[in-house]
């Protein structure tokens, strides 16, 4: 009768022995080496025929002091070296700029661009993946650590230097203009300025100056007028004198007449005279009393009479009438208005204009060619590289040795475990034991 082989009932908590482990992995040394050899040689030969990627780099840092300075000392446009290289910084690290480079340089790009996609996705992708541009850390405020840093990684066939310093280039060279371009608008717009205030100082002399003669216009046709006033009524005032003469003539003379006086005489005369005797007398008469017009007889004032009616303009009688005349004379042209108006070169008298000439001379004569502008310093060129970055041969065949070996010793201890429980699940026992790890248990299978 056939005896039934029993072993001892194993669960799932019992401990598992090292020393066992190990020995049966040991024995199953082959198929760890296996897995390493042959993880091994498919690292080394992803090694040696993976592509080829490089890596180049450039670092840029800020200009010295005094190529800029020629910039700031023009007060127009501030630039310290600090700001001019982040201003650099915003170009490198802008999509329009990279964008303009990639298509104004594809024949560089054109390993970059795959079939079925637009320039724009071709460069999305090198924008996304290729190149980096890294900063110091901003809690450094020394500016001995400012910098730029900018990496491009690139596969083989790709000119990656001339990529990497023609887009520093092209990144510099729009800066520079751009900030050429900003300078000319703000010099431009500084001399608009000026010369509107110019204008406007301009615009407010020829006011004052059409003012000023307005008024000179006006007071010398007030002063006209009133001459002419003046003269209206002189005149008259001499025709009413020379009336009141008249009939003061005339009746003096009727009195003459009636006194039969024919020749100038005097009442003292008149008394001798009645008095009569031949004894000439010659005698001088004071008297502070006006003496009657009929004593001057009737021949004198009949002549004066005569001269007075025959008189047409009485304007000599008056020596105010001969002043008025040379008045209206000179009031015909007024000298100040003549001059202010032949005045060639009028800008000679504007006031508080020569700051602003002076400022504007100054815009002017500033060099607003910025094509010799040093922005930033190059510190490091792009190189060509010594070696390639991708793939790192030693560290993809070490990993590779260690992941064979990992799966070589995962193998191993799943074969252990399985070889070990086997017997337990129904399945004949191998033929060699030896094979098999030793039980911990003090009880010996029989068979």
């Amino acid at each position: 009768m056939n005896k039934v082989t029993r072993f001892p009932a194993h669960t799932a908590a019992d401990e598992i022995d090292l020393l066992e482990l190990c020995h049966g992995i040991w024995q199953q040394k082959k198929w760890v080496l296996g897995c390493t050899f042959l993880a091994g040689v498919l690292g080394l030969g992803y090694a040696y025929l993976a592509p080829r990627e490089y890596q180049v780099s450039s670092v840029l840092r800020p200009a010295a002091i005094n190529e800029l300075d020629a910039l700031n000392r023009s007060e127009v446009y501030k630039l310290p070296p600090t700001d001019a290289l982040n201003k650099v910084g915003a170009q490198l690290d802008s999509y329009e700029a990279r964008l303009g480079f990639f298509k104004s340089h594809e024949d560089l790009f054109k390993a970059f661009q795959k079939t079925g996609q637009s320039l724009e996705q071709s460069f999305e992708e090198f924008n996304r993946n290729s190149i980096s541009l890294s900063l110091p850390d901003p809690k450094k405020a020394d500016s001995l650590s400012s910098y730029i840093r900018l990496e491009l990684q690139y596969p083989t066939g790709i000119d990656g230097v001339a990529i990497l310093n023609g887009f520093v280039d092209y990144a510099i060279d729009s800066e520079r203009a751009q900030v050429g371009a900003d300078l000319k608008v703000i010099v431009n717009n500084r001399l608009n300025e000026l010369k509107g205030k110019i204008d406007a100082a301009r615009s407010n002399y020829e006011t004052d100056k059409e003012s000023k003669i307005a008024k000179l216009l006006e007071a010398d046709r007030l002063k006209r007028a009133q001459l002419e006033d003046e003269l209206v009524a002189l005149r008259l005032q001499m025709k009413m004198e020379r009336t009141n003469r008249l009939a003061e003539l005339g009746e003096a003379i009727s009195i003459a007449k009636s006194m039969n006086i024919r020749t100038p005489t005097t009442p003292s005369s008149m008394a001798d005279a009645s008095r009569g005797g031949s004894n000439q007398v010659m005698r001088t008469e004071v008297n502070n009393q006006q003496i009657p017009m009929y004593f001057l007889g009737t021949e004198v004032l009949e002549a004066e009479r005569t001269a007075l009616q025959a008189r047409t303009n009485d304007d000599f009688t008056n020596s105010r009438v001969a002043q008025i005349g040379k008045e209206l004379q000179m009031l015909q042209v007024n000298r100040e208005v003549e001059v202010l108006k032949k005045r060639g070169n009028e800008d000679i008298f504007l006031q508080d204009v020569e700051p602003l000439r002076a400022e504007v001379a100054r815009l002017r004569s500033l060099n607003i060619d910025m094509s010799g502008l040093k922005l930033v310093t190059i510190d490091r060129l792009a190189q060509e590289p010594l070696a390639p970055i991708k793939p790192k041969k030693p560290m993809v065949i070490a990993m590779s040795l260690a992941a064979g070996l990992i799966l070589g010793l995962l193998i191993a201890m799943v074969r252990y475990f399985i070889l070990a429980r086997r017997p337990f699940a129904g399945y004949s026992p191998p033929d060699d034991y030896s094979t098999l790890p030793r039980s911990r248990s003090k009880d010996t299978p029989q068979i």
